[in-house]
């Protein structure tokens, strides 16, 4: 493959990566987040956005690489689930901040564990490289996963 066509499948991969972050930020925090009952460990507001960057751009480069090594075709369905969860990612900020559903945002995030853990390991697969550009991803969202169940249990 030419050095053209990466570059661009990089920038594609980048630009859908980053789509999903700018729906997701479209759902501002507002006083309703502020007003939550919140546990003693949960993280102040301004790590979220660079854990976040790093994420995507870790996210956007395993894609990449699993498109670079084994095209569309040979990673047809990896790479849908990694649409596909791009779009429970997005639809998590929706439910939590836009919707204050607190419980739907759970449900979400548990479906996009699950799903996240199934791409890295077909990504780990066809490149060990990508599989493990995503268990940060894993590891974050395990952990947003166990916030939101407490913001849920401290909220009802």
């Amino acid at each position: 493959m030419r050095g053209f066509a990466q570059a661009a499948g990089l920038a594609v991969s980048m630009a859908v990566t980053f789509s999903a972050a700018l729906i997701g930020s479209s759902f501002p925090v507002d006083e309703w987040y502020a007003g939550l009952a919140k546990p003693s460990w949960n993280p102040p507001g301004w790590v979220f956005g660079p854990v976040w960057i790093v994420l995507y751009i870790l996210m956007a480069a395993a894609a990449w690489l699993v498109w670079r090594k084994a095209g569309f075709r040979g990673a047809a369905l990896p790479l849908l689930l990694y649409l596909l969860q791009l779009v429970l990612n997005a639809a998590w900020s929706w439910f939590f901040f836009d919707e204050h559903r607190i419980g739907m945002a759970l449900a979400d995030i548990v479906a996009l564990l699950a799903l996240i853990v199934i791409v890295a390991l077909l990504f780990r697969r066809i490149l060990p490289l990508a599989g493990w550009f995503m268990v940060p991803y894993i590891s974050w969202v395990a952990f947003a996963a166990l916030l939101n169940f407490t913001l849920w249990k401290l909220n009802g």
